[in-house]
């Protein structure tokens, strides 16, 4: 769309086929390398910025373009002088800068050359060299924010990817260092305890229960390394929830990192998970249940009687939920809170609902 408005100058030249000052047959070809230039020009400007094209290509769109606008302004008159400025336009688009620049300087000397020789040329090139020079400048510029964009966009897929391969080899080392020692011990137990069996069946039966033992050790060693896996961060949450947030059409105040680096450092780890559990169930809330068109997220932390804590609140102005909808929610946020010695606690505002959780920074554990 914001491509088609500027073919509004186009009007001067459709204009002159209009205006009955040529012969049937000049207006006939006139209009077909109108429609000809047109399509050329467009199919230059959103094939190449979508996706690079051959440079032949691009090199024989401008070439034709160029001869075009020579042709049809000698042998129809100065009107048609403006495709010289959408020629400038086309060079700065498909054009890398350095051909560019001096393509587009070209293309404006043709035209003031050329509208010298025609009838009134003179009027239509003073006001035609600086769209033409502003015009192509304006498209190099665009061009390399569009390729700019493309480039950023293919660096975050890589970077993701990256991250997602590095989270896969930190998984199979942890799974390695957590489980081939004691699966190596219950193979070389299992061994042993069958050489001993028709023998020693008092001896086997120690190495069984020292399977047992490892065995269930591992299960333990495994469990831990899955839930430190599954626990959720809270500027994961955060990023999150400015998604969810979106992606509902919500309007959304939320904080890009936690206050004063407190995650990580100030703020212990089971607080953090409760924190971030607490978020990611309220913003759930606020999009599926309260019809809200406005969220707002608050990290601060606070001085109490029992110590510092850092208060998550999430107020929207939706109708809240009924107590069947939070129920279950609430009461499994509630009992994951009482675990860290946290605090949650829900009201009405003035046309909204708000939540409020506090949990105790890591100043705050000796005295849990």
């Amino acid at each position: 769309m914001w491509i088609g408005i500027w073919l509004a100058f186009l009007g001067a030249p459709l204009a002159d086929l209009l205006s009955g000052a040529h012969t049937p047959e000049a207006d006939v070809l006139g209009g077909i390398g109108l429609v000809a230039f047109v399509a050329v020009y467009l199919g230059l400007i959103f094939r190449h910025m979508a996706k690079a094209l051959d440079p032949r290509t691009v090199y024989a769109a401008l070439a034709f373009m160029f001869a075009l606008s020579f042709v049809l302004t000698l042998t129809l008159d100065s009107p048609w002088l403006v495709l010289f400025v959408y020629t400038s336009v086309a060079a700065g688009a498909a054009l890398p800068p350095a051909w560019a620049r001096p393509a587009i300087l070209v293309v404006v000397a043709a035209m003031v050359v050329t509208g010298l020789g025609t009838d009134e040329g003179r009027d239509f090139v003073a006001s035609l060299v600086i769209p033409a020079l502003l015009g192509g400048f304006a498209m190099s510029g665009v061009r390399q924010l569009v390729r700019t964009t493309v480039e950023l966009r293919e660096a975050r897929a890589t970077v993701a990817a990256l991250a997602a391969n590095e989270e896969r080899l930190r998984l199979a080392r942890d799974l390695h260092d957590l489980l081939g020692h004691s699966l190596s011990l219950i193979t070389l137990k299992s061994e042993l305890a069958g050489r001993m069996l028709p023998g020693r069946p008092d001896r086997a039966a120690e190495q069984v229960a020292d399977i047992e033992r490892v065995s269930r050790q591992a299960l333990h060693d495994v469990r831990e390394a899955v839930t430190g896996y599954r626990r959720p961060t809270l500027p994961g949450e955060l990023a999150g929830a400015r998604t969810a947030l979106a992606v509902a059409g919500i309007a959304a105040e939320v904080p890009v990192e936690v206050p004063g680096g407190l995650s990580g450092d100030g703020l212990c780890e089971d607080s953090e998970a409760a924190l971030a559990w607490s978020l990611r169930e309220a913003v759930t809330n606020v999009v599926r249940h309260s019809a809200a068109r406005r969220c707002v997220v608050g990290l601060t932390p606070r001085q109490t009687l029992e110590g510092p804590v850092l208060e998550l609140t999430v107020e929207d102005d939706g109708h809240g939920a009924s107590g069947a909808a939070y129920g279950n929610g609430l009461t499994g946020l509630t009992e994951r809170l009482a675990k860290v010695g946290g605090t949650l606690e829900t009201g009405t505002t003035r046309g909204g609902f708000v939540l409020t959780v506090r949990a105790p920074l890591a100043a705050a554990r000796g005295v849990l």
